[in-house]
């Protein structure tokens, strides 16, 4: 989820933070780059005003004439009407019945080429919408997508979308065409064994328009960046990221950098397209790689919680850590010292995350199975990530809607935000208590999936469609529960635990120590680690010098 609309450099923008910019993440992996064969997607919808909450959309029959109402994810403003199909799929989040996910990224582009006639009906948002529920495949939803743009024009501004079904995965990006109706657009089929992402920079470059299996765009992609000035050598050095926004340090170091660190994760090699993100380099970053190693379920979460550990960005280790090694850096991150810019790093997991997911899409099962969501609410650090079948019908409570200034005990949302917020002010100390109940719940859903499965697969071979989402509704209201009450168990804890700055002392399965007389023992007092004393003495100098005695 992106808060980004006509502004000038909005690339960079996104990257750091500013303005009214925030910023999501994708990454992707084909299902030969997957230890399981499955097709993955993930998707950190990050917002400063996001609400974590999990969607619902029924599948429906719709008679002639029925008109579908289009707001603005963003805003709530009502952009118009369109007509409905007859017959609309079960969506759940970003995940259908038929295993289509999609995720998104936004980059902005040319200010000029948002919208200026007030007339376009279909949003960013809605666009990913509609697409699940009218779509059986990428390919299908790359169509439905397109031709909604071009038929009732585009009212965001630049945005790659990730588009992926149980077979193939496709990078569409899209762009608005300013007074004209429509869009101009390109997409990429990524190849089965490859991974790739993007993080609100357009990623695709040079491409074989000829390649008509896993290249497709819109007729005037080019054309219409020469009429604009945009563009002006040969068809075949196109390259429509270079054409349509701008790529400055900072959008790199931002933006493509986190990719590189998924990337890295996966394939040593990768190290290399570190001087593209510190802009040592203008030979960019491929769209995709083919990884040395498969990427697992699991691996694939702990990529959606990269803080750049083990680069040259990492963020547990400057100054700005503090003295509890913080991977955090508040808003806003761009700021000047003596005449000169600087920003703070911006990694995959940051703390303004309303939800995220990772989609699996599997063609070996059937589709009411096949499709999970690994869904979280809040950052992805500290958020537990549970899993909801795409034929899920009914909402979890722990998950529904709420407002994000109104506090509940039965959010999960809630709960995972006051976990973290206490965890930013003392990473080092907590995190590992976070840890050991985050890992206990996601091992024991990972691990119960394969058994869960075959009962699932049992009934929807059997053609019991209604006893499987009895059983999926249930799954996914114990799952959120059990997840939201561990959460308000271990909010208390941390605050029972690390109250008035000490840290109380407790025995190898977390429980606090008492006396021999029934009395709780006394805590120990953390402090500080020797670099935060060490910039005390060199910002005061003999201030707090304890003076030796005459």
């Amino acid at each position: 989820m992106e808060r980004l609309k006509y502004l000038a450099l909005a690339g960079a923008l996104a990257a750091l933070g500013t303005g009214a910019a925030d910023a999501c993440t994708n990454l992707i992996a084909g299902k030969k780059a997957t230890t399981d064969g499955s097709v993955m997607v993930t998707y950190a919808a990050d917002s400063h005003n996001l609400y974590g909450m999990l969607t619902h959309t029924p599948a429906a029959d719709h008679a002639p004439g029925t008109m579908r109402k289009v707001v603005e994810w963003d805003t709530g403003k009502p952009l118009g009407e369109i007509p409905q199909p007859a017959h609309t799929y079960n969506v759940v989040g970003n995940i259908n019945e038929h295993q289509v996910a999609i995720g998104e990224s936004t980059w902005g582009g040319h200010e000029e080429l948002v919208d200026t006639t007030g007339n376009s009906v279909i949003d960013y948002g809605s666009l990913i919408q509609i697409a699940l529920e009218r779509s059986k495949t990428a390919r299908e939803a790359i169509e439905v997508m397109t031709d909604l743009v071009d038929k009732y024009g585009y009212a965001s501004s630049g945005e790659s979308f990730s588009i992926a079904d149980k077979n193939e995965v496709w990078v569409l990006e899209l762009i608005g065409k300013g007074a004209e109706k429509g869009a101009v657009w390109v997409a990429v089929r990524i190849p089965d064994d490859a991974i790739s992402g993007h993080a609100n920079e357009p990623r695709i470059r040079k491409v074989d328009f000829k390649d008509k299996k896993n290249v497709l765009h819109s007729k005037d992609v080019i054309s219409f960046a020469r009429k604009r000035g945009y563009f002006n050598g040969k068809d075949e050095d196109f390259s429509f990221a270079d054409a349509y926004a701008e790529h400055d340090p900072a959008t790199r170091r931002g933006c493509d950098g986190r990719v590189w660190s998924y990337f890295r994760r996966f394939d040593p090699k990768a190290d290399a397209y570190y001087a593209w993100c510190n802009a040592d380099t203008d030979e960019p970053m491929p769209l995709y790689i083919v990884p040395e190693r498969k990427v697992s379920v699991a691996e694939m979460q702990e990529s959606m919680r990269d803080h750049f550990e083990g680069t040259p960005f990492e963020m547990t280790s400057d100054v700005g850590s503090g003295p509890n090694h913080v991977p955090y850096r508040w808003r806003p991150m761009e700021y000047e010292v003596d005449g000169k810019k600087y920003l703070m790093e911006r990694a995959i997991a940051t703390q303004q995350t309303g939800w995220s997911f990772v989609s699996q899409s599997r063609d070996w099962l059937p589709d009411a199975v096949g499709g999970v969501l690994w869904f979280g609410t809040d950052d992805t650090n500290t958020s537990v990530y549970m899993p909801f079948y795409c034929s899920m019908t009914e909402v979890p409570a722990q998950l529904d809607h709420g407002d994000i200034n109104t506090f509940s005990f039965d959010s999960n949302f809630w709960m995972t935000n006051w976990v973290a917020n206490q965890a930013y002010n003392r990473y080092d100390l907590m995190i590992p208590d976070i840890r050991k109940v985050q890992k206990g719940l996601e091992d024991k859903y990972q691990s119960s999936r394969a058994s869960r499965e075959a009962e699932l697969t049992k009934l929807a071979e059997a053609g019991d469609m209604a006893a499987l989402q009895k059983e999926v509704n249930a799954e996914g209201a114990a799952i959120a529960k059990e997840a939201t009450d561990a959460y308000r168990d271990l909010g208390q804890y941390l605050f029972v635990k690390f109250m008035d700055g000490n840290m109380k002392k407790t025995d190898e399965n977390g429980n606090f120590i008492k006396s021999e007389y029934g009395l709780p023992v006394y805590p120990t007092f953390p402090g500080y680690d020797k670099k935060y004393y060490e910039n005390i003495v060199r910002e005061s100098g003999d201030h707090f010098l304890v003076k030796e005695k005459k």
